[in-house]
């Protein structure tokens, strides 16, 4: 099992429009995609015919971009949110 160190369970800080997609950071990375999900989920964002891809909404579309976007993709584009 990985250690404290470990880089998913490190608080990092978030920029003003993914904190309007999860909250107040700080927060750790784990917590930021699990919100990212829920915020996905509850706006049913995911495409009806490919569940891999995102169709952001505008609070979303501010980290991510507009554009439909795979789930692989979106969590590279959501790091560049974070520091």
């Amino acid at each position: 099992m990985a250690g404290k160190n470990n880089a998913l369970q490190k608080p990092v800080n978030l920029t003003p429009e993914l904190e309007n997609v999860v909250g107040k950071g700080p927060m750790t990375r784990a917590q930021v995609t699990s919100k990212v999900w829920d915020h996905i989920k509850a706006n049913n964002l995911q495409d009806s015919k490919d569940k891999r891809m995102i169709n952001p909404d505008d609070k979303l579309g501010a980290v991510i971009g507009k554009e439909q976007i795979s789930m692989f993709k979106m969590t590279g584009a959501v790091s560049k949110h974070m520091s």
